[in-house]
């Protein structure tokens, strides 16, 4: 199926029912009397939808899960079937995320990873096939029902407190700092020369210029600033692309896996680590038969034993400069990427134009290769914190709130560390609503702690070192296990 029109934004599956319209709700957030009985569930999706019931299909949930392959994928979205298998290869946020969630209800997936249902209007429609028969529940069996309402009640009591609208300021100043540090570091060497302290001071000038960038790019990534997708968009490619020179788009269809399936082996790409690291407790023991095929050999030049200390040095110091530069380069050129290399290509330019008359092009290349060496330790242990500690597992298809809670974890609040972390000390809270603006989470933070004591689930926030040396205690803790399960296994 094509379309003639491609609407603005990121043209994902989200229903425009998913937004109880008919409740009604304070100024301070908690929800008043409509006025008026509350329609059945499938009556009211199929008043809103303007479709009668006899001219859908209805299907049971053991019907749905079927349809979970690569070649036939179907979402569930508000009680609504959808097939999305023709869809999947065009979908914005990449066709895997699509893949993880065939065969399951995506409702609050849909829900919590686009700011506004209305934009996919055209999308939905050709690809609506039928409903949930009237006897099944909203969710599949499994899932606590009590607990995906009260989740979805919260998230609207945040929409009615404006959560979810973004402080443009807020976000203006933090590109200005990235700007004045970029223009600042020119300026020094242009005026003082590029001697070796010079140097080393507009290093560190310009690693937190690229770590503030990576924030600003992931809020944009997110549609967290502007209300038009299209300006989220535009801003994202200036900031990860001209100024930080990788692709927006390897980055926002790696990212999106992530967020949809959290700690999620191997759905999610942040705890895919090849060769090179074992995370978690089932990955070393429950996947060793994987890695059997590298044997003695595998053993020999990676010593798992030691992974915390190689994470601490090499590993974490080459993330961005090689693994993460290198997959963005690859990713632009075997798919075409042209805009995105546009982008990247001003990135290199603009570098070389600055700092080549100074250090000349081989001197430019080392200053952007240590740049980016010392903010990857920065940022990659930012990120880490609050997943490799936390609980990582198979597919469970647990529901949309237990899923991120149990796999991320927060930072205590300080001035210091919302800026350090670019609020992803929040985490739970950017987890659980990925396009609300950061500088609203600690007001979140509050209501969501409450949602995880009425239903007994930790609710995690610790101290910063803590949280970095939680990194360290996790991968030796996988290593032993890695390592218990290889000598166990001799004729390896």
């Amino acid at each position: 199926m094509t379309f003639e029109e491609k609407p603005e934004g990121n043209g994902s599956l989200v229903d425009e029912n998913q937004l109880d319209l008919s409740a009604k709700h304070q100024a301070n957030g908690k929800p008043a009397a409509s006025g008026r009985a509350k329609l059945p569930a499938r009556q009211e999706a199929n008043a809103k939808c303007g479709l009668p019931s006899k001219s859908l299909s209805t299907y049971t949930w053991q019907e749905i899960q079927r349809h979970n392959q690569k070649t036939d994928k179907w979402l569930v979205i508000n009680r609504k079937v959808y097939d999305v298998t023709g869809w999947a290869d065009r979908h914005p946020g990449g066709r895997r995320v699509l893949n993880h969630c065939a065969g399951e209800d995506a409702t609050d997936v849909f829900r919590a990873m686009h700011p506004d249902p209305d934009i996919v209007r055209l999308y939905l429609k050709p690809l609506l096939i039928g409903e949930l028969a009237p006897e099944e529940p909203n969710q599949e069996r499994n899932k606590n029902s009590q607990l995906v309402e009260d989740f979805q009640e919260l998230r609207r009591t945040l929409e009615t407190m404006n959560m979810f609208n973004a402080n443009l300021g807020f976000f203006f100043l933090h590109l200005a700092q990235v700007l004045i540090l970029e223009a600042l570091a020119w300026v020094i060497v242009w005026h003082f020369g590029s001697g070796w302290l010079i140097t080393i001071f507009i290093y560190f000038l310009l690693t937190v210029a690229q770590a503030q960038d990576s924030f600003l790019q992931h809020d944009m990534g997110h549609l967290s600033v502007f209300k038009k997708s299209k300006w989220n968009r535009l801003m994202q490619n200036f900031v990860i692309g001209h100024l930080k020179g990788f692709s927006a788009k390897w980055w926002n269809n790696q990212h999106s896996q992530h967020h949809v399936k959290t700690n999620i082996y191997p759905k999610d790409p942040d705890v895919v680590f090849g060769p090179f690291f074992v995370v978690g407790d089932l990955q070393p023991v429950k996947f060793y038969s994987l890695f059997l095929q590298y044997g003695k050999n595998k053993i020999k030049y990676i010593d798992y034993e030691k992974q915390h200390l190689y994470f601490c040095t090499v590993g974490a110091a080459l993330l961005m400069p090689v693994y993460l530069n290198l997959d963005s380069i690859r990713a632009m050129y075997r798919r075409g990427y042209w805009e995105d290399i546009a982008w990247v290509s001003t990135f290199y330019i603009r570098y070389f134009i600055t700092f080549g008359p100074f250090y000349g092009i081989f001197g430019t290349l080392v200053l952007i290769y240590l740049v980016k060496l010392l903010e990857s330790l920065w940022v990659a242990y930012v990120t880490q914190m609050s997943h490799i500690p936390m609980k990582m597992s198979t597919e469970e298809n647990q529901d949309w709130f237990s899923s991120q809670v149990l796999a991320t974890c927060n930072v205590e609040q300080s001035f210091f560390n919302d800026w350090f972390t670019g609020h992803l000390n929040f985490q739970i809270e950017h987890h659980l609503f990925p396009t609300m603006p950061r500088h609203n989470y600690h007001k979140v933070a509050p209501l969501v702690k409450s949602l995880c004591a009425k239903h007994g689930l930790p609710y995690v926030n610790k101290p910063i070192l803590k949280a970095f040396g939680d990194i360290i205690r996790a991968l030796k803790k996988s290593a032993a296990l890695w390592m218990d399960a290889y000598y166990s296994h001799p004729e390896t």
